[in-house]
């Protein structure tokens, strides 16, 4: 599950909020949130604005 929105969020390019990258992996906007905090966590995403996530370069 987090691979597949960090695959998302990596191919879109560009910041990106939770229902966004909801709809582009077909998961659940709870899942996404799930991956989205898991994500920021090990570092890999990061918030450049507020409720957006980009992937930390």
């Amino acid at each position: 599950m987090t691979e597949k929105v960090f695959d998302a969020m990596k191919a879109a390019g560009e910041p990106l909020g939770g229902g966004k990258i909801a709809e582009l992996t077909g998961l659940d906007r709870k899942e996404v949130d799930k991956a989205i905090k898991i994500l920021v966590k090990e570092g890999r995403i990061h918030s450049p604005k507020r409720c957006f996530y980009s992937v930390t370069e």
